[in-house]
């Protein structure tokens, strides 16, 4: 019998990263557009991703992320489609890069750019959920 855990958290790991993949997809679209990022809730999303921290060896930060995100989807249709736990297990894992990551650039925005992109913060907001849902799996997978 399926515990609600392995339930909602592959469905709450495929949502959350739904929701970064779009955001990340977007900043990746207007970075190479060019086009121009408003900030309703922020000033500074301008600052932030036009700075030269918004690209590492020339590929922009919201590409990175937007792969990032990919990557857990397609890891949870997967494990949806297989119910592997492998593969739960290990997108769980990788939840710590995003979270690595979103430290590193929220510190940059906050304590280098003294600038703040709300696009940028809804980012780091679902890496840090998809990290909480993968470590709440891991340690449930580690009692049991």
């Amino acid at each position: 019998m399926k515990s609600k855990l392995q339930t909602w958290i592959p469905g709450g790991l495929l949502g959350v990263g739904l929701l970064g993949f779009i955001d990340a997809t977007y900043l990746t679209i207007k970075h190479y557009t060019q086009g121009e990022i408003t900030c309703s809730i922020t000033n500074g999303c301008d600052v932030v991703t036009s700075s030269i921290y918004s690209e590492i060896f020339g590929i922009p930060v919201a590409l990175l992320g937007a792969l990032f995100y990919l990557t857990m989807v397609v890891a949870m249709i997967a494990y949806l489609d297989r119910k592997n736990e492998k593969i739960l297990r290990l997108a769980s894992c990788f939840t710590i890069a995003g979270l690595l990551a979103s430290i590193y650039f929220v510190s940059l925005q906050a304590f280098v750019l003294h600038a703040w992109c709300q696009y940028c913060i809804g980012s780091a907001i679902t890496s840090t959920t998809l990290f909480v849902f993968g470590m709440i799996y891991l340690y449930h997978q580690r009692k049991a």
